[in-house]
């Protein structure tokens, strides 16, 4: 017994050189541009420090430490540019990831070009930002595109109404806010479903000092579409639900398409019943063990629950990076870019993500979205059918 505990001691002391050895390593820094005040952000944000932690208590990348460098973009173009800058000179990263608004990337996307670091993109979904990265070769860009979605999207709400026969669409509204995320989408929307009858208003969104849509949403009652999508940010999802029962518009399918949702709108009645767009929905863990971990260890170190899914796509863009910078044994940009690659890495949203040519960069991740509804305060999948955890829930219904 003795000797079993001498040699127990000896590999603690072992595991507790090694992470000594890692620690005390010059690290390796990645910097990271976000909106913390925003809860996709901030969420986005805490779960790449999560999987820092998880890499660096397995040993690091190489034997050296991951270092997140954080910047706050405030939704702001010209401060996400900044940032940009701060990262690449005083701080000297060795690879740039974050990121969620079209409009701030689109700023940023001219700061990149001068420094040509590799960069992995959680964020923007205009297309406009794509245009602008042509021949970008060392950029990688993880979430679909605005035109994959609206893909996506037609493939999803074609299998519903053919599994579905109640569910019919031929007129459809669309609330969009007025910046490049929103005017892109609904842009790319009408060439998506150029089959349906489509009708579209932009409205201000809170996010940027706006909040009253009751024109728009009165505009909407007054085409009584089939299906009613709004497309803006999470600070806008409660007070629109509030507005349209207030003027008691009721479409059959009501649709709300924000890259996360306040972390307590399932709790709120208005919720019921809510079709929304994601990558994600904490169903997932129910069929994804990867998902699973993601679930249980976001809560342990954070103590909330990850209400958007990018927070799956924060810890999946540390994971990726790491995971490309060990198979490249060096941060050679040449190696790096080669690794990237070559990534097969089962995520959390439930999926492989792997980098194939889009439209026009090289380098393109995840190719589109899922179909879902909030059911008794929680998101269920209702497309793709193999990832459906619950029946739709159709017509829409205020309680």
């Amino acid at each position: 017994m003795r000797v079993k505990g001498c040699g127990l001691i000896v590999v603690m002391l072992l595991l507790g050189m090694v992470t000594l050895a890692v620690a005390a390593a010059e690290p390796i820094k990645i910097g990271v541009v976000s909106p913390l005040g925003d809860i996709t952000g901030r969420q986005s944000t805490r779960a790449m420090q999560l999987a820092v932690e998880e890499i660096n208590a397995a040993g690091g990348v190489l034997g050296r430490p991951l270092e997140l460098i954080i910047i706050d973009d405030e939704m702001n173009p010209a401060k996400g540019a900044a940032a940009i800058d701060l990262l690449a000179t005083q701080h000297n990263v060795d690879v740039f990831i974050g990121g969620m608004g079209s409009g701030v990337h689109l700023a940023q996307i001219p700061r990149l070009k001068i420094y040509e670091k590799v960069t992995v993109w959680i964020g923007a979904a205009s297309s406009l930002a794509e245009q602008a990265l042509e021949g970008c070769d060392w950029y990688f860009h993880i979430h679909p595109w605005d035109y994959l979605q609206g893909a996506s999207y037609v493939v999803g709400w074609a299998a519903i109404q053919e599994e579905y026969p109640m569910i019919r669409i031929k007129k459809a509204f669309w609330a969009y806010e007025e910046g490049a995320f929103g005017a892109s989408s609904y842009q790319g929307s009408l060439v998506a479903h150029a089959d349906w009858e489509n009708t579209g208003m932009s409205f201000k969104s809170a996010i940027v000092g706006g909040g009253d849509y009751r024109a728009v949403l009165r505009h909407a009652k007054d085409v009584n579409p089939d299906i009613f999508i709004w497309v803006g940010y999470d600070a806008d999802a409660l007070p629109i639900m509030e507005q349209a029962r207030e003027i008691g518009f009721t479409p059959p399918l009501f649709v709300g398409s924000p890259p996360g949702w306040p972390a307590d709108f399932g709790k709120s009645p208005l919720a019921e019943g809510v079709i929304l767009y994601g990558m994600w929905a904490p169903s997932i863990k129910e069929v994804s063990p990867v998902s699973k971990h993601f679930w249980d260890a976001y809560i342990a170190r954070w103590n909330e629950e990850p209400a958007t899914y990018f927070a799956p796509l924060g810890y999946t863009n540390v994971y990726v990076v790491a995971q490309a910078i060990e198979r490249a044994g060096t941060l050679e940009k040449a190696a790096l870019i080669a690794a990237l690659e070559a990534t097969e890495y089962e995520s959390p949203i439930g999926e492989t993500l792997t980098f194939t040519p889009s439209n026009i960069i090289k380098h393109q991740g995840f190719q589109g979205q899922k179909i879902l509804q909030w059911q008794d305060g929680r998101q269920e999948v209702l497309w793709p059918f193999e990832f459906a955890t619950a029946l739709p829930r159709y017509p829409f219904r205020w309680r």
